[in-house]
């Protein structure tokens, strides 16, 4: 009898559950904004996590060797503290559907990444920097647009293309951490906990305050539940399932929906405008994504499957 964790399908609904819900966060990120600093947002959000894991599943993670454990620290700054503190910063300065787009350029840097670290036979192709460059195009017609409107700084755009860099190193180590085999949940925990250990540091130079009072607003309330237990607590641990059962670049694949997820919601909940500078910076960004990934599979990634 097969296991969730060889069944491929399991892994790609898990995937396409977390991205569906991680393109909505950008969204609630946004709304929070005004009302919290971004490290506060960051601070409740993954607290709220932590203990939702603690309390779902109380064991404790045992038989952890030193290296293993630099390699969950290192995960806890990259996933949980570098990425959403950059994606978090960025959208204080240009438009969540922006921050979405160019956020999904993260597979690019991935695959070379797992090239390099994973000792990966496969080659990367001509084919593979031509899309590369196709989205590098599309996401500077975004950033041009949204300077030449007056509405936006280039510098959001900036932020936002580095967090999708540290998220691709967080996806990295994720496929390192689920080799050695411990319950998914107890290393998504770990990992929350280190996050928050790097996140202290920056509430120093944030402005950091608890100002529980601002949960009595329905709106704040109800969005910090949905980036806490949703989007922090379900989805980590989905998506680090998924990396366990696909592998770190197949499971990647899957941010490709997340922008489609964030423009659509973006109009509808914050009314942002999409130009026509906008439309064909996502059409390029996305058809140089798809064009990268249209590449035969390699003998490792057969065996991740």
């Amino acid at each position: 009898m097969k296991t969730l964790e060889s069944k491929p399908a399991v892994g790609h609904l898990t995937a396409l559950l977390t991205v569906f819900i991680w393109g909505t966060t950008f969204i609630s990120t946004k709304v929070l904004l005004a009302d919290f600093q971004p490290v506060e947002i960051l601070f409740f959000r993954f607290t709220m996590g932590f203990f939702a894991l603690l309390i779902i599943f109380p064991r404790r993670l045992r038989g952890v060797d030193r290296s293993q454990e630099l390699t969950f620290v290192a995960a806890g700054l990259c996933g949980v503290c570098l990425y959403y503190l950059l994606e978090n910063i960025a959208l204080t300065y240009t438009m969540a559907s922006n921050v979405g787009v160019i956020c999904s350029v993260a597979p690019f840097f991935t695959a070379v990444l797992s090239h390099l670290f994973l000792k990966s036979d496969e080659k990367l192709s001509a084919r593979f920097f031509l899309g590369f460059a196709v989205a590098i195009a599309g996401i500077a017609l975004i950033s041009f647009n949204g300077a030449s409107n007056l509405q936006i700084s280039p510098k959001g755009d900036l932020l936002a293309l580095l967090a999708a860099f540290v998220w691709a190193c967080y996806s990295i180590l994720t496929k390192k951490i689920s080799n050695y085999g411990y319950p998914t949940i107890l290393t998504t925990r770990r990992m929350f906990f280190y996050g928050i250990l790097f996140m202290i540091p920056a509430m120093f130079f944030f402005d950091f305050e608890i100002g529980i009072e601002r949960f009595a607003d329905p709106v704040c309330l109800l969005n910090i539940l949905f980036l806490g237990l949703g989007a922090s607590a379900l989805c980590f641990v989905t998506w680090n399932f998924a990396v366990k059962v696909l592998g770190a670049v197949r499971t990647s694949v899957y941010i490709y929906l997340a922008p489609v997820v964030t423009v659509v919601t973006s109009v509808l909940v914050l009314h942002e405008p999409i130009t026509w500078m906008t439309g064909c910076g996502m059409v390029l960004t996305m058809a140089g994504l798809f064009l990268s990934e249209n590449r035969a599979p390699n003998k490792t990634e057969k065996k991740e499957i």
